[in-house]
């Protein structure tokens, strides 16, 4: 099963509130879904409290709750009871296996990890919310949709009944309607389903903007941002590699040369943050993209991206994590993980980290638990990204890891003749409250020295470019950004002239976190 899953934190940005909530398909029970819900919609000078009494407002809540717009997601939401009223807890996400045959392990993994992640904060569910959202295939109507996961979503309630947590209200949200698994009621909830409401004109969506909370989209246009590219100027980026390589990675596994590289790599890091820094503003997350693509050259990305698969190294970068840095540097993290093309994909492990712990550290969840998933989709081996994504889905502080790379990085230079601690253990620290030392395991042979293992990318023999780069090919006129890749490996169309770009290029795989862990769900 390759799903993605994350639950999030401890319930800032809601918690039910339920008075007489229907529990099944009786019919008193699902009349007009007779249930008042509350969500606390986060902190605020004066705590915002919503009602939400239908099946038409719980649909419409999703997306405030996760802060995104699921696609091809089930998701579970936790129910706690305060004072004879619930609150919405913990939300926990995987995307739809394809086949069936995976729905029944897929269900028991999200229920038992949501009640599991909520019992190590304290606080058992006494209900859940299910919702199953998943556009319609080709000839396919929502109802259709609707049909076909019906068995999944009696699996979510089986399953979180084994666990003797009620799932109060299944919901299935497609093509602009929703439908209820619950409600039997055709005046309440008809056969074909109920539209949604124009996002944003809701009381709940008018409570959102006044707490502050933001929907960003969907997961997909997320992702986009931190796919490798693949148009013709992938190529052009990867004999690059490919010439930087030979020179670079021989000099990382060479003690006497090792720390050169280091200080090299973060001089040009920094130089480039700088650029960056001082690059003129764009609204728009895809013209934001192209401008810093353009401003980062085929040379820099790759004397970049291989000088960060030395630990070390990383580690230090990864002190650009606050103030007026965060921000520049999280997007060289995000450009070079896109950078990351061809046979070159293992390496955005170490990008995508980085971009998943500064968006952390600054206090977007959402984009460090997809960024860390996606980094242990390239290697799920990499010990910080593990580490790191526990971390983060388990709702813990950053500030312990910051600490630790503060005083690194005050040190350094006294660090030279001593023990370093490095990231790893710092993200350790912070799930276990210990430090967890020792190099990081690496499945792919390791060098005599004893250091980290460099990856390199397999590829046949014919794939190489001659000395001379004659093979290689120029982008096709007026494609200033690669676009970026779609999971099943097809290409996608790369950016013209006007700035578009495909926003939907991506859906689940590999790269975007296929190694689900134990009490990531």
């Amino acid at each position: 099963m390759t799903n993605h899953s994350e639950t999030t934190g401890p319930s800032e940005n809601g918690d039910a509130t339920q008075r007489g909530a229907h529990s099944g398909p009786t019919p008193d029970a699902g009349r007009k879904a007779e249930a008042e819900r509350m969500a606390d919609l986060g902190p605020t000078a004066h705590e915002s409290q919503v009602t939400l009494r239908t099946p038409a407002e719980l649909a419409d809540a999703l997306p405030y709750l996760l802060g995104y717009r699921p696609e091809d997601s089930i998701v579970l939401v936790a129910l706690h009871d305060r004072g004879g009223r619930g609150r919405f807890g913990g939300r926990a996400r995987l995307g739809i296996p394809a086949s069936t045959d995976d729905w029944e392990p897929a269900a028991r993994q999200l229920a038992q990890g949501l009640v599991a992640g909520s019992e190590r904060r304290g606080a058992r569910p006494e209900q859940m919310v299910a919702y199953v959202c998943q556009e319609p295939a080709k000839g396919e109507s929502g109802r259709d949709v609707m049909r076909r996961l019906r068995p999944l979503a009696q699996l979510l309630r089986t399953e979180c009944g084994r666990l003797d947590v009620p799932v109060i209200e299944a919901l299935c949200i497609s093509d602009g309607r929703f439908w209820s698994y619950c409600c039997p009621n055709e005046g309440c909830c008809p056969d074909d389903g109920a539209p949604m409401g124009l996002p944003g004109t809701s009381v709940l969506a008018a409570a959102a903007a006044y707490a502050g909370i933001q929907v960003r989209g969907t997961l997909r246009e997320l992702r986009t941002r931190l796919l490798p590219w693949e148009t013709s100027a992938a190529l052009d980026q990867e004999i690059v590699l490919d010439t930087v390589g030979m020179t670079v990675v021989p000099r990382i596994l060479d003690d006497a040369t090792r720390a050169d590289v280091a200080e090299s790599t973060l001089g040009l890091a920094e130089r480039v943050v700088n650029r960056f820094a001082g690059a003129p503003s764009v609204s728009g997350t895809l013209p934001a993209d192209l401008r810093d693509d353009e401003l980062l050259t085929h040379e820099e990305a790759a004397t970049l991206i291989l000088g960060l698969q030395d630990r070390t190294t990383r580690d230090r970068a990864a002190a650009w994590m606050e103030g007026d840095e965060a921000g520049p540097a999280l997007r060289l993290w995000r450009a070079l993980a896109r950078r990351c093309v061809g046979p070159y994909g293992e390496h955005a492990a170490a990008p995508l980290t980085l971009a998943g712990w500064v968006a952390w550290s600054t206090g977007d969840d959402l984009e460090a638990r997809e960024a860390l998933a996606m980094a242990l989709g390239a290697d799920p081996d990499y010990l910080f990204a593990r580490l790191l994504h526990q971390a983060c889905n388990e709702g813990l502080d950053p500030e312990t890891v910051r600490r630790c790379l503060r005083a690194e990085r005050a040190g350094h230079a006294d660090a030279e003749s001593g023990s370093e601690t490095t990231s790893e253990d710092d993200a350790a620290a912070a799930r276990h409250g210990a430090s967890e030392p020792g190099p990081r395991r690496r499945h792919r042979a390791r060098p005599t020295d004893g250091t980290d293992s460099i990856p390199r990318p397999a590829r046949a023999d014919s794939r190489r470019p001659r000395p001379d780069g004659t093979h290689a090919r120029t982008p096709a006129p007026g494609r200033t950004r690669p676009g970026a890749s779609r999971r099943d490996g097809t290409r996608t169309r790369a950016a013209g002239k006007d700035g578009k770009r495909p926003g939907d290029a991506a859906s689940e795989g590999t790269r975007s976190g296929s190694s689900a862990t134990e009490g990531d769900a």
